[in-house]
């Protein structure tokens, strides 16, 4: 047995540690936390000093088992979680739950995996940080307070099934208050002036007029004024300049990179971030420092000389604006400056890539610009053109990165001008009066988001990437997929001593990818910013966000601090809950010229409807779903009575009817008991017979049997997750390896038996007779089946070990329990479980 016990929280973590230790260590992992808060309790004590009850679930006591036997054996216990917050707390409560002795536990950290880090950890032990636990346990028990009180609130007030948090509901605000912004927003147009210019050489290059024109009155004036007019350099002024690269990457910097130029959501990119961090290849992601250590300057500078040259070289130590931010850690980059790559899957390798060169190019020399600017003036008026070019004069870091932006006006810079001196005579070769029109606010994408947080103190590091994805899961917010919308503009243009007009057009309002609030995220913002101002409140979230710093630096006693914001919290949810109006959303669009009862729209059930008439009338009101691109907040009385026509019947096929109707996940056509969905966009009330037969006979063409065998009908589609076969009840999905237009009967065969194959590989166990079976599933985890049933194990349940009887135990458990007699009995009274202590400063 070894003498030393590691304990980690990952699996991957622990292999690549183990990988750098003797014989006399054995590492393990936590697989995560092992203890949290109850989930079907409050789990705090509000009475008295607001100690949490943490428990070690189900899926976790067999680990918290086998550590016990592992630390009871081993002479010294090294605790080598994260050195976040986190990571503190989940050391924390290894020493609780497996009762570690203080003279033979030691906390290690490191900032990476790698030998030489993880050898002077071990140099280099602490205790365990009670302040950084008692800062973890304010986020945890504070946002617990928030969910558990607020959430049932919504339920009664709003909708079943709602939630509410404290950093979740203050970005859906965010994402409602944008998209009301741009509803309210009314476009101006103007004329901009741009031209084209040559010089004696007929070298050509575009200039423009700094201000637009209000009116295509003045416009047209403008170029009038410039008929038969001559042109000259009336300044030209030569200026170098210098541009200075981006620090290294924080874990929100990151974020919002890998969105902009690897297209990654923030989830993702913390994944393969995790993964990096896991196998070695990069220092721990979630940071908000942008320091870099003297090794790691080092490391880079040796690697710039060798790659690239002396005069590319620039040692800098970068200074961060984030509040909070812990200086004494690092930045993310690579743990090791000569790989430029790693051997990893693509998108892993991919963000590597993009860690190492922000990392590279924070330590090298600035870019040395040279930028001119050309003043132009008319002998017939006197407004001046200008012209803006830059010439790169030395690339310094721009040879290996330039950072990304979201500003999606801004233009590619201009390149260099043509050689020009003051007085020279210019060319006019045309001038354009273009019609251009403001813009509403860009909506936000997750990447922009995360960058709006940061800046208002909101949230840490750690919580960005599970907050977006909440506000998500839960439908507050979704991914836009409105590709926009034509609309046409004017242009004027002077050419040849000719003014002509011609009618051109572009693409407006597109929210591909961005983020849009649903009918339910705009109804449960208004009720929380109407009846919680105060926890919505900007300010107040980054002031507790602040609090948890003052926490972690010992400097706020943190039961204090819950039992201020409870004081006032508590009895303001309770009024709340008794005193305010329920929240759907309605709005009163008109009356229905047949019955004179109110035409409304709220939110309903299944999602935002209209209805006529109300609950309080004798006769049942009349619902109708609203479209997909219909919203509660602009739908049109015209809009909401049209769908009352639906579901409409459009005539028969094959002896069925067929009628088109909107349903919860959309606009639909109906055929005897078949289902289609119309396209992306496509109105219900726009469809016609002919539409819905063609809908109908692409359905049936995409149904029908491609191939046959074993005497069994293939047929193929396009789902979700790409294009797939479907054979005798399973489906196989086709990867880019095949032509899926163009499938041969040998492809169908070999996708066939590669999948029965892939099937026969997973069963752990089946035991025939007893219709159970054991399988290998995703993540390294497994699966008990039996028909429908299926019960998923934990990874730390070997499953090879399994029996027959314990898996009919398992199955048992979770098979529906069978409704019995109602019985008039008294109620037990349940013993109160013992509540563990919270940690003392």
């Amino acid at each position: 047995m070894a003498k030393n016990l590691v304990i980690v929280e990952s699996p991957a973590k622990a292999k690549t540690i183990e990988k750098f230790l003797g014989k006399d260590y054995k590492v393990a992992s936590s697989f995560g936390h092992i203890a949290d808060l109850p989930t079907k309790e409050l789990g705090v004590d509000t009475e008295g000093d607001f100690s949490p009850k943490y428990i070690v679930s189900k899926d976790k006591k067999d680990v918290v088992r086998k550590l016990k036997g592992l630390a009871k054996d081993a002479e010294t216990v090294w605790l080598a979680s994260d050195e976040d917050r986190e990571g503190e707390a989940i050391a924390w409560h290894l020493a609780e739950e497996l009762k570690l002795k203080d003279d033979n536990t030691k906390r290690i950290v490191f900032h990476e995996i790698t030998k030489s880090a993880i050898l002077n950890a071990i140099e280099n032990p602490r205790g365990i940080n009670y302040n950084l636990v008692n800062a973890q346990q304010a986020r945890r028990v504070l946002d617990r307070l928030v969910g558990y009180e607020l959430s049932p609130v919504l339920w009664r007030k709003v909708k079943g099934g709602l939630s509410a948090g404290r950093v979740q509901s203050v970005s859906v605000r965010l994402i409602v208050e944008r998209e009301r912004e741009i509803e309210d927003f009314t476009p101006e147009a103007s004329y901009r002036i741009d031209a084209e210019f040559a010089n004696a050489e007929g070298k050509t290059f575009r200039a423009k007029l700094p201000k637009n024109f209000d009116t295509k009155e003045e416009a047209e004036a403008f170029l009038n004024d410039n008929l038969g007019a001559n042109f000259k350099v009336a300044d030209l002024t030569k200026k170098p300049a210098k541009k200075s690269p981006a620090p290294p990457f924080t874990t929100s910097t990151l974020q919002q990179e890998a969105s902009r130029k690897l297209y990654f959501s923030v989830s993702k990119t913390m994944t393969l971030a995790q993964r990096l961090y896991e196998a070695g290849h990069i220092t721990y992601m979630r940071t908000d420092s942008v320091n870099l250590s003297d090794d790691a300057r080092k490391g880079a500078k040796r690697e710039i000389l060798k790659a690239y040259g002396e005069e590319y070289a620039k040692s800098r130590q970068f200074k961060g604006k984030t509040k909070g931010a812990q200086e004494a850690h690092e930045a993310i980059r690579p743990t090791n400056f000569a790989s430029h790559s790693v051997k990893a899957d693509r998108d892993e390798q991919r963000l590597y890539e993009l860690i190492w060169k922000r990392a590279i190019a924070s330590q090298m020399s600035e870019a040395q610009l040279e930028r001119t600017n050309v003043k132009i003036e008319a002998d017939k008026h006197d407004k001046i053109f200008t012209a803006n070019g830059e010439v790169l004069k030395f690339e310094g870091f721009l040879k290996v990165y330039l950072e990304g932006s979201d500003d999606e006006d801004s233009e590619e810079q201009s390149g260099m001008l043509p050689d020009m001196k003051v007085n020279q005579a210019l060319q006019n070769i045309f001038i354009h009066a273009t019609e251009r029109f403001t813009r509403p606010p860009y909506r936000y994408t997750e990447a922009s988001l995360v960058k709006k947080l940061e800046e208002l103190g909101i949230g840490r590091p750690s919580t960005y990437a599970p907050t977006i994805s909440t506000i998500q899961n839960r439908n507050y917010i979704e991914k836009g997929s409105i590709e926009g919308a034509e609309r046409e503009y004017t242009q004027f243009t002077l050419e040849n001593g000719k003014i002509s007009e011609k009618k051109l057009s572009e693409t407006v309002g597109s929210d591909k990818g961005k983020l849009v609030p649903t009918a339910v995220g705009k109804v449960v913002n208004d009720f929380l910013v109407n009846h919680f101002s105060n926890i919505l409140d900007y300010n107040f979230t980054a002031k507790v966000e602040q609090s948890f710093d003052d926490i972690a630096e010992g400097n706020e006693e943190w039961t204090k601090m819950m039992k201020d914001f409870y004081t006032d919290f508590h009895p303001h949810v309770q009024d709340v809950a008794k005193n305010a109006d329920r929240e759907v959303g309605e709005r009163i669009l008109g009356e229905d010229p047949e019955t004179g009862k109110p035409v409304s729209v709220r939110l309903g059930k299944f999602g935002p409807m209209v209805q006529i008439g109300s609950v309080e009338d004798d006769e049942k009101p009349k619902f109708a779903s609203l479209g997909p691109d219909q919203t509660l907040d602009t739908i049109t009385y015209e809009e909401a009575m049209d769908l009352f026509q639906l579901p409409k019947e459009l005539g028969e096929y094959k002896g069925e009817k067929v009628e088109v109707n909107n349903g919860r996940y959309g606009p639909y056509v109906k055929f005897g008991k078949k289902y289609v969905s119309l396209e992306k966009g496509e109105d219900a009330m726009s469809v016609d017979f002919d539409r819905a037969l063609e809908l109908i006979k692409e359905k049936e063409k995409a149904d029908a049997p491609i191939y046959e065998y074993e005497n069994l009908p293939v047929q193929k589609g396009v789902g979700r997750f790409g294009p797939y076969l479907k054979w005798n009840g399973i489906f196989i999905n086709v990867n880019k390896k095949y032509d899926f237009d163009n499938l041969s009967g040998e492809d169908i065969e070999e996708l066939i038996e590669d999948k029965k194959r892939k099937e026969r590989e997973k069963i752990i166990h089946n035991w025939e007779e007893e219709g159970i079976r054991v399988e290998k599933a995703r993540w390294g985890r497994s699966n008990v089946i039996k028909g429908k049933t299926k019960v998923e194990l934990p990874k730390t349940v070997d499953a090879t070990k399994i029996t027959l009887e314990e898996a009919k135990d398992i199955i048992a458990k979770k098979a529906p329990k069978k409704k019995a007699a109602k019985k008039t009995t008294k109620k037990k009274t349940t013993a109160k479980k013992t509540t563990k202590k919270t940690s003392k400063k």
